[in-house]
């Protein structure tokens, strides 16, 4: 027991640090959306759509890599993935012009779920029994820590140099995940074969389609609100625009202590209440914003306990929707992701479609909390559906 153990926290730690990077190349364009709009003289709403170019590079990718890597063994598809993350980083940061930036991106966002999926897989693989919402969440934990330090440090280095600079930084992260990958991850065999046909089977089955729509309305939703932070924090709630890096350290430190307790008490009490409670305090926190954004603590406030809610849906979804795909389990992690990003990509994208017209910032909260309460209805379908089929059903 004392040999298996340091191995184990070494692996979970290398999988985070993946997590790490990609939640930097994520998230960090959120804080560094103005200086990016600024440099290639663009709207705000047309230079959000970069954040949609980045889901949708994971929407292609995960389901690609899996179909294509699904007989490798996990550690060369974990390899494989980080080389991809920094390949796009590197572009990202030497694109010359929007469109460039946008394929960038769309590269960058390649890796995303299929590295999500197979991690999740991984980590599983890793954990204790009874242990695997906890070791999931390790891994997430990566990308709430970026959140709380990363995203931050972007955003200054972008205002203090430049926002290339930024995703140089994110690159070089890449070198140090690849050599964490090569040093503490162990072999660890390929998933049994079910054949293409197998992959697919589970998506016959009604639960993991209200899963997916409920991921994707649920991040969607918040995402209609985070997506516009740094205008709707500064430009309707009063703070300066050299406070973003605190505010969002501390939106970094609610998805941490999200992330962290929604491992636990899915370990508890199993992910899908979980899972639906955080959809329904989105929901209503989400509302809220709408008619208290212009009360900075009011507005302060709300901004964390989404922040708790975006990460405390992510290990609980994720192993829901593995749990629900049988024969499938490598694609089924990779819907979660493909799900969260879908849900990105209209959320930037719809959050957007009130500034456009007109409206105030506080509008996309609202769009938000719609999308929310719809994906709160859908993971309750699920959860029911999943109940009737196979009510023994709590772990990978």
């Amino acid at each position: 027991m004392p040999n298996r153990e340091k191995p184990l926290n070494r692996g979970l730690v290398a999988l985070a640090f993946g997590t790490l990077g990609l939640g930097m190349s994520e998230y960090v364009m959120m804080g560094i959306l103005p200086d990016i709009a600024m440099s290639l003289a663009l709207d705000i709403p047309r230079a959000g759509r970069l954040i949609s170019a980045y889901a949708l590079g994971v929407c292609f990718g995960a389901p690609l890599v899996v179909l294509v890597a699904r007989k490798q063994p996990l550690k060369r598809i974990l390899l494989a993935l980080g080389g991809l993350f920094f390949v796009g980083n590197l572009l990202s940061a030497l694109a010359p012009a929007y469109y460039v930036l946008a394929a960038a991106r769309f590269i960058a966002g390649l890796p995303h779920g299929a590295y999500f999926g197979v991690g999740a897989l991984a980590a599983g693989r890793l954990a204790e029994p009874g242990k695997e919402a906890s070791a999931v969440a390790v891994m997430v934990s990566g990308i709430t820590v970026a959140n709380l330090a990363g995203v931050p440090l972007g955003t200054f280095v972008s205002q203090a140099l430049s926002w290339r600079a930024t995703y140089g930084i994110v690159c070089l992260w890449g070198l140090v995940l690849l050599v964490s990958l090569v040093r503490w991850i162990p072999y660890l065999e390929p998933l049994p074969d079910t054949g293409f046909r197998g992959q697919f089977r589970f998506l016959t089955k009604p639960a993991p389609w209200l899963l997916i729509a409920a991921t994707a309305l649920g991040n969607g939703g918040i995402f209609c609100w985070y997506s516009y932070i740094t205008p709707l924090m500064t430009e309707v709630s009063g703070f300066r625009p050299a406070s973003m890096a605190w505010i969002m350290v501390l939106a970094g430190l609610g998805m941490v202590a999200g992330n962290a307790a929604a491992g636990k008490l899915s370990d508890r009490f199993s992910a899908g209440p979980v899972a639906a409670v955080t959809q329904a305090i989105a929901a209503g926190a989400l509302a809220l914003v709408f008619f208290w954004a212009s009360r900075p603590v009011l507005s302060l406030a709300l901004m964390t306990l989404l922040s708790v809610c975006l990460f405390a849906l992510s290990a609980p979804e994720q192993l829901l929707l593995i749990e629900n795909s049988p024969g499938g389990e490598m694609l089924g992690a990779a819907c979660a992701q493909v799900a969260f990003n879908l849900g990105n990509a209209l959320g930037a994208y719809a959050g957007g479609l009130p500034v456009n017209g007109g409206r105030g910032y506080g509008y996309c909260a609202l769009i938000g909390a719609f999308a929310a309460f719809f994906g709160f209805l859908a993971l309750c379908g699920a959860l029911c559906v999943q109940s009737q089929t196979s009510p023994n059903t709590h772990r990978m």
